[in-house]
């Protein structure tokens, strides 16, 4: 394959996904690692994409206004919320007063919580009867359902939240940005995350690498109100802004 070619494909997936890795190009493309490497410090010298460590981003990052059905949503990358799922878990005690925002890859933490006397509150409904059927006792914020990801929004909700104050919290997001910091494409549903992370003696949010560098609508948070819980971080910058916690890190 020529390197023209290559580079096409490379930028080609780049758009597409924004994110890529080193080994994700390689596998896809079946070229060798050191290869795909030399392309990308090509395409980065000449200003086509940003090489980061383990791969590349696409520049200026990404903007995205829309919110994807739960279902799209809990397809993508599986493996990785499951390690992020499981170490978020770890975290939360039986003394805990916990708070889980609604999402798939907070969804994807509750399999592993052992905490049995640890008290939840959500405002996602397919969270809260899966924290029911595990025996966790559970109170569900009111409000109106949002269709689109079965989270409950609205002033209802974020009158119900004033009166908790939670010893943890859990939360998921569409965009993290050094500007925009963590946002989300709702204006309803940022409130209710907002209305909850403040109220959280400790915050954490939950996102897979394709979330870096990603800008949506409505912020909710800046990077210094919660500590990241990913599966790896590959992008610099980001760890002097807020405290990550990296799962895959040796």
């Amino acid at each position: 394959m020529l390197s023209a070619e290559r580079y096409a494909k490379i930028l080609q997936r780049l758009d597409e996904k924004k994110t890529v890795t080193v080994t994700e190009l390689s596998q896809a493309l079946n070229i060798s690692e050191s290869t795909i490497r030399r392309d990308l410090t090509s395409l980065d010298k000449e200003k086509k994409l940003k090489k980061i460590h383990g791969g590349a981003s696409a520049i200026g990052g990404a903007y995205s206004v829309v919110d994807d059905e739960v279902t799209l949503r809990s397809n993508r990358f599986p493996e990785e919320k499951a390690k992020i799922g499981h170490r978020a878990a770890s975290l939360i005690d039986n003394q805990d007063f916990v708070y889980i925002d609604a999402g798939t890859s907070t969804e994807a933490m509750i399999q592993f919580i052992q905490a049995p006397r640890a008290v939840f509150v959500t405002n996602g409904m397919d969270i809260a009867t899966k924290l029911v059927r595990k025996g966790l006792r559970v109170i569900i914020i009111g409000g109106e359902i949002k269709p689109v990801t079965n989270a409950v929004v609205g002033i209802e909700a974020i009158n119900g939240l004033q009166k908790y104050h939670f010893s943890k919290g859990f939360f998921g997001t569409n965009g993290i940005d050094y500007q925009a910091g963590f946002s989300t494409p709702d204006p309803n549903e940022a409130q209710v995350k907002r209305e909850a992370l403040i109220r959280c003696q400790k915050a954490f949010v939950l996102a897979d690498p394709s979330k870096f560098n990603v800008m949506t609508p409505v912020s909710f948070a800046q990077l210094s109100e919660a500590q990241i819980i990913t599966s790896k971080l590959l992008f610099e910058g980001y760890e002097k802004e807020t405290k990550i916690m990296e799962v895959d890190k040796k």
